[in-house]
């Protein structure tokens, strides 16, 4: 007999609604002509990986040496986690030992780890609305709780609502910038905000919470806007990420997790992190794909496209007549429900659904009301849905 409450969100309505809405989507296609269907649930990168990349996948391919596909220590390679302390030391402005990055199976699996490192039974981590669905999932999975929290109008950080949620339960706060379904990025202010208010509480309480930035996006930002830095501000933080968006490899499932080196447990964490990796079952992140990301995780990329369609997926939403909130990064759109629907998004993406329009709805991201586009897409499926979403508003 299986687990029951797995059982239980198997069948939920809610579980697994985007990867639903991508095979819905599949079947549409197949019956009315790709041409005609205008899939934005899932947020699967479509810009083909940079030459340095592809360049780094043959010279890995081609090689021959002795044991190149064995095992390596479960924090993976050296050379490997000394890329990736250069490439973070460069992001946070701080200066990161290669022992305190773990390499990953992707992003989540890097949430996972950490989770698992960071949690006893019972533990809250807060988590600001909207966020990536997911997440629910990764903390349950390791005996946590799950408190959302309101943003600001604009989805920007709240410090206020984030301290009201604050007790001695809480272990960590997760953020994800750019966000995911928003697009929002958090200010520097807004970051600062909220680390005074951790300190705050862990003058109080003595247990100052994590920070876990989760930022697979951070490199895919418009009008020159740059995803702010936490390590200099905050002791008690840890960056989860991969390559999956910014340089699309989401298949390839490879990711890391940077500890602060100013966190007084670093080392501990570290080490609950490498032990994490090997008992869930990763055991080490792909070996084949540490290798190409050593010698390609600065390839130079170049987002414009993404931008040119946030724009032109905006210009449909406003000749259909539809609000959004504006995206500052990631590729995503964050769309509200229109009025006569009573807020109800599930309802309205089925509606779409009639015009051969797949969309996510919000109340999978904690975002009631609304829903999400993914506009990571054809230009043509985007240009050509263009009087499929004004009918849906209007017929």
């Amino acid at each position: 007999m299986i687990s029951q409450k797995v059982k239980q969100l198997v069948e939920s309505p809610s579980s697994g609604v985007i990867r639903k809405m991508f095979e819905e989507g599949a079947v549409l296609k197949a019956k009315y002509g790709a041409d005609k269907v205008y899939d934005f649930s899932l947020g699967n990168p479509d810009l083909d990986p940079p030459a340095k990349v592809i360049n780094a996948i043959k010279e890995v391919t081609a090689e021959e040496s002795h044991l190149c596909h064995g095992y390596m220590p479960n924090a993976g390679y050296p050379e490997t986690r000394k890329a990736m302390a250069k490439k973070t030391s460069l992001e946070q402005g701080v200066e990161i030992p290669f022992e305190n990055i773990i390499m990953a199976v992707g992003a989540a699996g890097a949430l996972n780890v950490t989770m698992k490192a960071l949690l006893n039974d019972g533990d809250e981590v807060i988590v600001p609305c909207p966020y990536f669905t997911e997440y629910d999932h990764y903390i349950h999975n390791h005996g946590g709780e799950i408190v959302r929290v309101k943003t600001k109008e604009d989805f920007g950080l709240d410090a206020g609502t984030i301290k009201a949620a604050l007790n001695e339960h809480t272990a960590a706060v997760l953020i994800n910038s750019p966000n995911n379904p928003t697009g929002r990025i958090y200010t520097d202010a807004e970051i600062l905000s909220l680390v005074e208010v951790l300190n705050e509480h862990g003058k109080k309480t003595g247990r100052y919470p994590y920070i876990i930035c989760d930022e697979p996006y951070r490199a895919i930002t418009y009008g020159g806007k740059k995803v702010a830095g936490v390590f200099a501000k905050y002791e008690n933080a840890v960056v989860v990420t991969s390559f999956a968006k910014n340089l699309s490899l989401p298949g390839e499932r490879i990711g890391y997790v940077c500890v602060n080196p100013a966190c007084k447990e670093a080392k501990d964490l570290v080490a609950a992190c490498i032990f994490a990796t090997r008992i869930l079952g990763y055991v080490n992140a792909p070996a084949f794909f540490q290798k190409v990301i050593t010698k390609s995780w600065d390839a130079e990329c170049d987002f414009s496209l993404y931008e040119k369609r946030c724009k032109e997926i905006c210009e449909v939403m406003d000749y259909a007549g539809l609000k959004y909130s504006v995206p500052e990064g990631a590729f995503y759109l964050f769309v509200k429900v229109p009025e006569g629907w009573d807020d109800d998004d599930m309802a309205f993406i089925n509606h779409l659904k009639k015009y051969n329009i797949l969309c996510a709805p919000g109340s999978g991201f904690g975002g009631k009301g609304w829903f999400r586009i993914a506009y990571c897409v054809a230009e043509s499926t985007i240009l050509n849905s263009k009087e499929a979403f004004y009918k849906a508003m209007h017929e």
